[in-house]
């Protein structure tokens, strides 16, 4: 074929044709050089710890916060466009908010991180105005750990709503709709407490999680940015997170990073507007019997066993695995390396 025929053929100008048949070797792909960015020299740092927290994902907005610390100059825009090429974002699901008075309601979930011999449960409420969020790690979900989880939250609060939002857990409504629709046999224990409190108990529509929807995101938001990165860097050094630590970590986490963030809603950061949260007083504390809301002994003089108290798991100065010393130096390594 003529030079002019194999330039037609193959899309190309007849010099180019020329250039190569009189070339000694085929020609080959050469890959161009790629561009050094701010970020080339944090790119397998942030694979690392992806891959120490797979199948869980952590949020460019966390590891942001890290490799700021390393010496990052980069643009958060750089950082996202590198992730996506790590995980496939999908469609986000449009949710029909509705927004409460001050004042007027709070939203309390369980979330279950971990089960097993060695469990862990957070309990989480946020408060329906200001977005405002505490967070209690336990290591069970019984009525009296719900209770002074309650108290807790009250107190980082300042105040109690006038209505709290629940799901159809166990230890708050035994029976719904029991006595006619609308009317449900609450825990008896708990129903004490709340009338003690001055709140009211609402239930969640059945298979709605979405009715409490602003503490279901902000269970995803806890667990992505701050259980998630929390337990990969532990996992690296061959630790166990447990109850105590998470409680001294997350109380810095809510105070820091978690309150003090520009909210996508509202706009403004929850420790902001929950200065314009109009919150009932705490009253004095509750002098309720617990036993009420357990199951009663067939011997009336047998004592009750003494449990391990929320109070005691949240506020213990050590954790019960490893030295507190231990966490803070594997964090400060990590945050120094």
């Amino acid at each position: 074929m003529s030079l002019r025929k194999i330039a037609e053929e193959v899309g190309c100008a007849v010099n180019t044709v020329r250039s190569h048949l009189q070339s000694e070797t085929w020609p080959g792909y050469q890959r161009k050089k790629l561009r050094v960015t701010k970020l080339s020299a944090f790119e397998n740092y942030l694979r690392e710890r992806q891959q120490a927290a797979y199948p869980a994902w952590i949020p460019a907005t966390v590891l942001l916060r890290e490799i700021k610390t390393q010496g990052y100059l980069g643009s958060h825009s750089q950082l996202r466009a590198f992730m996506r090429g790590l995980k496939a974002t999908g469609p986000i699901d449009p949710v029909v908010r509705f927004e409460t008075a001050p004042g007027e309601q709070m939203q309390v979930d369980w979330v279950e991180f971990r089960k097993g011999k060695n469990p862990l449960y957070a309990f989480c409420a946020t408060l329906g105005f200001s977005r405002a969020s505490f967070v209690a790690f336990v290591t069970d979900m019984k009525v009296e750990t719900l209770i002074a989880c309650h108290q807790h939250a009250f107190d980082a609060f300042g105040g109690i709503p006038q209505r709290i939002l629940y799901d159809n857990m166990k230890t708050v409504v035994i029976e719904r709709d029991a006595l006619g629709d609308g009317a449900h046999r609450f825990h008896g224990g708990f129903l004490d407490y709340a009338r003690h409190c001055g709140f009211m108990i609402k239930l969640c529509r059945p298979y709605r999680a979405k009715t409490k929807g602003r503490v279901e995101r902000f269970n995803g938001y806890l667990r992505r940015s701050f259980y998630v990165p929390l337990v990969a860097q532990l996992k690296q050094a061959g630790l166990t997170l447990d109850a105590v630590t998470a409680n001294i970590e997350v109380r810095r986490w809510l105070k820091d990073i978690a309150n003090e963030r520009i909210h996508g809603t509202t706009q403004m950061r929850p420790a902001q507007r929950l200065q314009a949260e109009c919150l009932q007083t705490i009253p004095s504390p509750w002098r309720g019997d617990i036993r009420a809301a357990r199951p009663q002994s067939t011997d009336a003089s047998a004592p009750m066993p003494r449990p391990v108290t929320v109070i005691e798991q949240i506020t213990q100065a050590t954790p019960p695995q490893h030295p507190l010393a231990v966490y803070e130096r594997l964090l400060e390594q990590a945050v120094a390396a």
